[in-house]
């Protein structure tokens, strides 16, 4: 560290003294580094979204990491962006630094970011889980564990009951039934309900404006795109100015804070980023997640997921199913998820009962004859398909 550094920590722990003194209580400042090199815009955007956030909060210390400024922040040098990521991981596992707020960092397999945003239709803002990095190489197991990281930033924001929604994607219907079966088993947590008539956790486009749910439960590559154009849709794409960012890295056992912004991120969005950071490090939202995936995992969540992967890729071992004799299919059954349509309409053939996919304007349907609707439903519900 270097003597400039060290003096400036010396003065904040003086200043905190005092404050607690003042105040009566005494609570140590956060303090959040910001790597200011590798911006499309350049450093001094960077040093403006410091600025901003300290003139609007001003209750937590800001660190730069980058090359030497003007202004009245502590500074640690480095020449690249590369140099910066690796003097930030080591100031955050030495104890230097509460968090930090960077561009383009690789996180481990099993780590990805809970981004915040602030929706259009309501001005409400809302938490996506998930906006870069990997939770799973398995689609929905990805996304059942990416709503327990959603549901721990949430709380470290102040949310005490969460609701939880979930983007009507590949899976979703899935995920829902697992994380119905963990909620039932006995881990807490609140399903938000779709604004449209028919209600239900599984959301819609309408509700990603109106900001719907607490935690909106989505896919990495879906919730990049998503915190893109919420974060610059008034800008045209280069420069983005509202919401928090890409969020708080988050995994079962993830030990650092860092939080992403993009190269296109702007001073506006940056100075909300260094707020986020530093909110989750005051509520220590890592041990929150700890605490949360602990209490998920002891009512059964990976054998909840490990059921339902089994059976995803389960190798069908007997003969070909014959498809009953047609017939003319006008009721529909909803809430199957496209992943096992195929296998749906099989289970349904299986006890001679004819079906065909489709898809409705609320997603996957099968079809089926109007006098063989309920017969059909209790063999999807039996077979796990339909919750």
């Amino acid at each position: 560290m270097s003597q400039n550094s060290t003096k400036a920590m010396i003065a904040e722990v003086f200043n905190d003294i005092a404050n607690g003194i003042k105040s009566g209580q005494f609570k140590k400042r956060a303090r959040i580094g910001l790597t200011i090199l590798g911006s499309e815009h350049g450093v001094e955007e960077m040093v403006k979204a410091a600025e901003l956030c300290k003139n609007k909060y001003g209750d937590f210390d800001i660190v730069l990491i980058g090359t030497k400024v003007d202004g009245d922040f502590e500074v640690v040098e480095v020449d690249s962006p590369e140099a910066g990521h690796k003097k930030m991981t080591e100031m955050l596992e030495n104890g230097e630094l509460d968090g930090c707020v960077t561009q383009h960092f690789d996180f481990p397999i099993g780590v990805s970011t809970i981004g915040r945003v602030l929706t259009p239709g309501l001005g409400k803002e809302m938490i996506l889980a998930t906006t870069t990095g990997t939770t799973s190489t398995n689609r929905v197991e990805g996304m059942v564990k990416n709503a327990i990281s959603g549901i721990s930033v949430a709380k470290a924001n102040g949310i005490k009951n969460p609701k939880v929604g979930i983007l009507n994607l590949d899976g979703a219907r899935q995920v829902e039934r697992i994380l119905n079966e963990v909620k039932e088993a006995g881990y807490e947590f609140e399903f938000a309900s779709s604004l449209r008539a028919d209600g239900g956790a599984v959301m819609r486009g309408n509700d990603l404006l109106a900001g719907t749910p607490d935690v909106m439960v989505c896919d990495s590559l879906t919730g990049n795109l998503l915190v893109k154009v919420f974060s610059s849709f008034t800008t045209g794409g280069n420069y983005e100015t509202v919401g928090a960012g890409y969020g708080p890295g988050v995994g079962e056992n993830y030990d650092k804070l860092v939080n992403i912004v993009s190269r296109a991120s702007g001073a506006p969005l940056i100075a909300e980023a260094l707020r986020y950071c530093a909110t989750c490090a005051e509520n220590k939202v890592l041990d929150i997640a700890r605490n949360e995936f602990k209490k998920a995992n002891e009512k059964g969540l990976q054998e909840f997921i490990d059921k339902t992967a089994k059976k995803a890729v389960k190798v069908e071992s007997e003969e070909e199913v014959k498809i009953p004799p047609k017939k003319v299919v006008t009721a529909s059954i909803a809430g199957i998820d496209i992943l096992e349509l195929e296998n749906a309409c099989k289970a349904l053939w299986k006890e001679n009962i004819y079906s065909e996919s489709g898809m409705g304007c609320t997603g996957p349907i099968v079809l089926v004859s109007e006098d063989e609707l309920d017969k059909a439903k209790e063999v999807l519900k039996k077979a796990e398909y339909l919750a």
